[in-house]
């Protein structure tokens, strides 16, 4: 009996705890283990990468190059290049490329046309910018009376007769001359557009600032002329030939920034100064013929009767300086002509008169600035010498001065009418 049990060897503890134990250790290490290594690393490893790796790169280079794209990748791309890439070939350069060239092509030739009238309205602005300036703030009455004295304004005649008064700022005058509410600084500007000439008497008194002269000019038409009072420092002394320092002065102050407005200077003398031929040519040969280029006309104003000789009527004509002819005053007249030029200053306007002198005597000194224009001189004027060997054509610069003052525009304008 004992070897019917052997033949069935029964199992020994190892080995069934090799069998069971071990079984199902081995079972729990074959389930878990691969269970764990196959659900998390795969998905770590195929999930997380690819996710990373095929989606967004694919889609940054597909973007930015030219890579081989993938399904997804062609889909869009054709969509975006289709979109854009025509928009801005066909669309935008069109715009750009036809539009311009033609609008520059066209717009040249006008913009050619209108410099060249800017810069005839610059040249003609230039004349005038005071009269511009001031019309911009000018008053309503104002603007009405410069714009009225362009269309009244005279025009000087082929002889060149200048027509003036002495000055132009004046109480009296504003109100029968100057319209009502026209400014004093506006006052030159209106004046220089009634009449053709004015002489100024400042610049006998002391010398003016070169910014006057400028400022004179500005505010003047472009045929507009001054004549100038020379400095009675150089005529009111007792030995003419020590003028020099004076004259230099003078024309040094800024006077030649009149330009081609630069009329004739004025040289007057007392009435107790006599004539003394020496001292007198001295004088004369003091006064520049031209400064800079630009010629210079004299004139001489003598107020004694010492001067009423065929030897200073000698010494002018050689020196080529005109005798003031005073008329209508009680200073002694001398009409013989001396220079290329006639200086008349006539003086008797009377406060009876509308226009300062009768209709008759304006007549006669409209009749006699003729003749002087024709270089001869009228028979009625007294002269001291013979007259010229030959009449020729002589600029006439006739001035009203003094008398009944107030009537002197009036005079000045009737005369203008007449020529």
């Amino acid at each position: 009996m004992p070897a019917a049990k052997s033949a069935k060897p029964g199992k020994t503890r190892s080995e069934k705890a090799a069998a069971e134990p071990g079984v199902k250790a081995a079972a729990k290490v074959a389930v878990k283990s691969p269970a764990k290594a196959t659900a998390k690393s795969p998905a770590k490893t195929a999930a997380r990468p690819p996710a990373k790796t095929p989606v967004k790169p694919p889609a940054k280079v597909a973007a930015k190059s030219a890579a081989k794209p993938s399904a997804k990748t062609l889909a869009k791309a054709p969509v975006k290049s289709a979109a854009k890439t025509p928009a801005k070939a066909i669309d935008k350069p069109p715009a750009k490329a036809a539009p311009k060239p033609p609008a520059k092509s066209a717009a040249q030739p006008p913009e050619k046309a209108d410099t060249r009238q800017a810069k005839a309205r610059t040249k003609a602005a230039q004349a005038a910018p005071a009269s511009s300036a001031a019309s911009e703030t000018a008053t309503p009455s104002e603007t009405k009376a410069a714009t009225a004295s362009t269309h009244t304004k005279p025009k000087t005649t082929a002889s060149h007769i200048r027509i003036g008064i002495g000055g132009w700022t004046y109480a009296p005058w504003r109100g029968p001359f100057y319209p009502d509410g026209l400014t004093q600084s506006r006052e030159l500007e209106y004046a220089s557009r009634q009449l053709t000439s004015i002489e100024i008497n400042g610049t006998f008194y002391g010398l003016q600032k070169p910014a006057s002269y400028q400022k004179w000019a500005q505010e003047t038409p472009d045929d507009f002329v001054f004549s100038l009072k020379a400095p009675r420092y150089a005529t009111n002394r007792r030995v003419l030939a020590e003028a020099g320092e004076t004259i230099e002065r003078f024309f040094a102050s800024g006077v030649l920034l009149l330009e081609q407005k630069l009329g004739p200077i004025n040289w007057q003398f007392a009435p107790t100064k006599k004539f003394d031929p020496d001292d007198f040519e001295a004088f004369l040969k003091l006064l520049p013929e031209s400064i800079e280029g630009q010629s210079i006309r004299h004139a001489v104003e003598v107020r004694h009767e010492s001067f009423r000789t065929p030897e200073f009527i000698a010494l002018a004509r050689r020196y080529k300086v005109a005798i003031v002819l005073a008329a209508d005053s009680d200073y002694p007249q001398i009409a013989d002509l001396t220079a290329p030029f006639v200086y008349a200053r006539i003086m008797g306007t009377r406060e009876t008169e509308a226009h300062g002198y009768s209709t008759k005597a304006l007549d006669a000194w409209a009749d006699r600035a003729r003749q002087l224009a024709a270089g001869t001189t009228p028979n009625d004027l007294e002269t001291c010498a013979a007259p010229a060997v030959s009449a020729t054509a002589r600029d006439v610069y006739l001035y009203v001065i003094s008398g009944f003052k107030e009537r002197n525009p009036a005079a000045a304008i009737a005369l203008l009418q007449r020529l």
